[in-house]
């Protein structure tokens, strides 16, 4: 099952996203951090409905910014949401999903074409 991956410091135990850190920033400690794996679910900490988007994306969707229980934070899209502020309460449990978007054409080590799946992740309300 596909998921998110988190950066821990060993010191302190401060999570991040992205692996690219010469140190923490909440210890300043520069031990390399621990890959982590993120949980898949999390609570909305806060949305923009969009309604004018680059042409073949769908208008209105819900991006949001969604507070995982390992101390991050992700920006995400919202999905299975009706985009209504009244439908839309902070703190409203949501759980991770993954989705084809979109191909794109690749040659491979033999020199022929072959389709690539992208694949993103999206949140949306939690069954549980």
């Amino acid at each position: 099952k596909p998921y998110l991956v988190g950066y821990r410091c060993q010191s302190c135990g401060a999570t991040y996203l992205g692996e690219n850190r010469v140190g923490c920033s909440k210890c300043t400690s520069t031990e390399s951090p621990k890959e982590v794996r993120l949980s898949d679910r999390g609570s909305l900490y806060v949305y923009s409905i969009v309604h004018q988007s680059v042409p073949g994306v769908p208008v209105p969707y819900v991006s949001a910014i969604v507070d995982l229980p390992d101390g991050v934070s992700v920006r995400c899209n919202l999905i299975d949401v009706e985009p209504d502020p009244a439908k839309l309460p902070f703190g409203m449990p949501l759980e991770m999903v993954t989705r084809k978007v979109r191909e794109r054409k690749e040659k491979n080590a033999e020199g022929t074409e072959e389709t690539i799946d992208i694949i993103a992740f999206f949140f949306k309300p939690s069954q549980n």
